[in-house]
């Protein structure tokens, strides 16, 4: 594993701003990732942005460090993840 791989494999696990679920980003579910990722930026007393910021740019995050490595049903699954995320903090949907 490359260094550049471990960094980014230590950030999404052992995040200063958000506790995340164990595997949450493996999920098939759009829905449980968006919520599992609201409850995080939630209830962190360590994040310097607002709840959905902090939700969507870990997610963000995620999808651009996981790259090719990432099967293509696993990133739709993760972008849609995006539209739950809004839906659930209540914002408008991106075009």
């Amino acid at each position: 594993m490359t260094a550049k791989r471990k960094w980014s494999a230590d950030v999404t696990e052992h995040s200063d701003a958000l506790d995340l679920e164990e595997h949450v980003f493996e999920s098939h579910d759009p829905k449980k990732i968006a919520a599992s990722l609201k409850r995080s930026a939630e209830h962190s007393d360590r994040r310097k942005a607002e709840p959905f910021q902090s939700a969507m740019s870990m997610l963000n995050f995620y999808i651009n460090r996981a790259g090719k490595n990432l099967p293509a049903k696993q990133k739709k699954v993760l972008e849609d993840a995006k539209d739950e995320l809004r839906a659930a903090f209540g914002r408008p949907r991106e075009n």
